[in-house]
């Protein structure tokens, strides 16, 4: 049975997306052949959507998507509220709560793929005699056990001050337009290394605006995750140069103690 481009658009909207243009479902439809089961082809709309740029021409469906208001970034206004849903995609993250060197090691440690906390990967050399093939592995389960207990207590400690933590995002509409996003309420979803940059959210209607800024909690907001790749290349490369930069303006010493 064929599939249509309005059933896939509908279908990928009531799965909490926004509706893609028929155009783009049609030309998807038309270059997977032969036509792939109908969950599966809703499965790559959804993937392609969330990797890519939503202000892009003919991706969306331009009568179903609701952008901020005009004045939404406007200091002017002390404080009001969204009328509307907003479909956004994160620009950019960085954690208030945290120093400008600790921000460098951070994303260092993102740039050599060490996201994830609480273990640690031990190499010791390897021998040919057998008693020192026993004593490395005697030292290897001693090390490991060790690591093992650090790294356990170091991601308790992680996770205690994460709940403490503020971050701000700039996110962006489907037609383009920016606005500054603040965790007024601890959202465990946003994160640096969690939160790529390109990754799309739902600003839910009754969302506060304050002096230009969006006021983000738990219940106001809904992640997809999602990543636009070249964006969070050069996101990365130009957020450290620029941390380090501020970090040695701000503490010259700071460099030479690390």
């Amino acid at each position: 049975m064929s599939v249509s481009a309005t059933q896939l658009c509908i279908t990928v909207q009531a799965q909490g997306l926004p509706r893609p243009a028929d155009s783009w479902a049609t030309s998807l439809i038309q270059s997977r052949n032969p036509a792939p089961p109908f969950p599966a082809l809703v499965a790559t709309a959804k993937s392609r959507l969330l990797a890519s740029d939503w202000t892009t021409a003919g991706l969306l469906d331009a009568n179903s998507t609701i952008s901020f208001p005009a004045n939404i970034a406007s200091a002017n206004v002390q404080q009001t509220r969204l009328s509307h849903n907003v479909y956004v995609q994160v620009l950019d993250i960085e954690n208030l709560s945290k120093s400008r060197w600790e921000q460098v090691e951070e994303l260092e440690a993102i740039e050599r793929g060490e996201q994830t906390r609480g273990r640690e990967i031990i190499r010791l050399p390897t021998g040919n005699d057998d008693n020192e093939v026993s004593d490395i592995g005697s030292t290897q389960a001693t090390q490991a056990l060790g690591a093992t207990q650090i790294g356990g207590r170091q991601a308790a400690a992680n996770a205690a001050a994460a709940k403490n933590w503020t971050h701000r995002l700039v996110i962006q509409d489907c037609k383009g337009q920016k606005v500054f996003g603040l965790e007024l309420g601890r959202i465990d979803r946003i994160s640096i290394g969690s939160t790529n940059i390109g990754e799309k959210a739902l600003i839910k209607a009754g969302t506060s605006i304050a002096r230009g800024t969006l006021l983000l909690e738990p219940t106001n907001c809904q992640f997809f995750g999602g990543k636009v790749e070249v964006w969070q290349k050069d996101w990365l490369e130009k957020r450290l140069g620029r941390l380090k930069e501020a970090a040695a303006v701000s503490d010259p010493q700071a460099n030479a103690r690390r």
